[in-house]
């Protein structure tokens, strides 16, 4: 992916370690801990760069207090404004209203509560407007012409892709001999400062970003040559759901960035599931997308590699969280719902519950029927959610089952 041309870089390794040196103190250092579970079950040697873990709950402060930083008396009394579906919203929110600056937001109307919560709690004036980014950022162009904002680019500015690049010259700091590191990407601003910053310090680092398929923007330009704007679409990564990538951030992409690669709901879902059951770390969609190309083998990289893995935010609904809770599972093998067929007779229910309990699978709901499912007179059918250890638990009862005559199938 990474190309020999030499586009005109917008942010240098200079200006990275001036934002380091402006931020610093204002912005927690992050630890990049090592994780032993990770590591053998990837084959990597896999540090967690816990950005989830700001007070914001993510990476988005560093790039967005570097901007206010920068700004002249005249626009600070003035105030600024920006557009996002959150986290970029509560680091300008957050910084501003620290310095004694008026911050405005301009959020869509389907933000996630518990972001327009934050974002207002931070001090902002919060303007849901539109059904996505593109539309209120057209509103935010209006504010910021009609009352003078400034406005704060959640990634194509060079201030902001500075800021985000000091998460780079951290990780170098942190892991002694790092190979590789692993980011998510959205517009791109935290891809282009981590990655101008790690490769010009030292160029053998290889730099994997990853998005969700569903939206891999950059993927599509850097591919193409050229920008690409996408249709609109739905992920639980919605804090990378970017239809275009930046005119900034992708030149810087196609110099440092080694390549790109993408992963499905199901494969972040996944790796949101693994974080907060094995590493005891909450992370939404966008925060762990990165740690979903690792665990799916898809970055390339060798065996033993010392890599850095980007978890990148931690704002998640609880509802949505619940739902990828629920779905992980099941795709792990450990939830199941059956439908078993059974003679519709005193003690056939009691017989059936025997023998799921002798296998040590516990019933977490059912919904017992005579008139649906193709069922035979005298017969009837009862769908049963367990939970069970994985799939071969799972396949355990299922034989079971089938020995003593039980009929059943999946319900999906």
């Amino acid at each position: 992916m990474a190309t020999t041309a030499s586009p005109q870089v917008e942010v240098t390794l200079k200006d990275i370690e001036t934002a380091r040196e402006r931020i610093r103190g204002s912005v927690y250092e992050s630890p990049c801990t090592r994780s032993e579970k990770l590591s053998r079950a990837t084959g990597l040697e896999v540090y967690l760069k816990l950005e989830n873990l700001q007070m914001t709950g993510s990476f988005k402060e560093h790039g967005a207090l570097n901007k206010i930083a920068t700004l002249t008396p005249e626009q600070a009394r003035r105030g600024v404004i920006a557009a996002s579906a959150g986290n970029h919203a509560q680091g300008v929110a957050y910084h501003a209203t620290k310095r004694g600056i008026a911050a405005t937001i301009v959020m869509p109307l389907a933000t996630p509560l518990v972001k327009v919560t934050a974002t207002r709690n931070f001090g902002a004036n919060v303007v849901l407007h539109g059904a996505n980014y593109d539309e209120a950022y057209a509103e935010a162009m209006r504010l910021r012409e009609e009352h003078g904002f400034t406005f704060v680019h959640p990634f194509d500015d060079p201030a902001v892709i500075a800021g985000q690049g000091v998460i780079g010259l951290e990780m170098l700091d942190q892991v002694p001999n790092l190979g590789a590191v692993i980011v998510p990407i959205g517009g791109g601003g935290m891809v282009g400062g981590i990655a101008t910053a790690v490769k010009e310090r030292n160029p053998k680092i290889q730099v994997v970003g990853v998005q969700t398929a569903r939206l891999a923007s950059m993927k599509a330009a850097v591919d193409a040559g050229h920008h690409v704007t996408l249709d609109p679409a739905t992920t639980i990564a919605d804090g990378i759901a970017v239809r275009r990538a930046g005119d900034v951030t992708m030149p810087i992409a196609q110099r440092y960035v080694d390549r790109i690669v993408t992963v499905d709901e199901d494969e972040i879902a996944s790796a949101i599931l693994v974080l907060l059951e094995g590493e005891k770390t909450l992370a939404e969609g966008a925060g762990a997308t990165a740690l979903a190309a690792v665990m799916q083998g898809k970055t390339g990289l060798a065996p033993g590699t010392k890599t850095a893995v980007l978890v990148s935010g931690g704002n998640i609904d609880v509802t949505l969280l619940s739902r990828i809770i629920e779905r992980g599972l099941v795709k792990d093998g450990r939830l199941i719902r059956l439908r078993i067929h059974l003679l519709d007779k005193p003690g056939a229910l009691s017989e059936l519950t025997e023998l799921i309990a002798f296998h040590r699978i516990n019933i977490v709901d059912t919904l017992y029927n005579r008139a649906y499912y193709d069922v035979n007179l005298g017969d009837t059918a009862i769908d049963i959610t367990m939970e069970a250890r994985g799939p071969e638990h799972v396949a355990e009862l299922l034989a079971a089952l089938t020995e003593r005559g039980f009929r059943h199938s999946r319900v999906q």
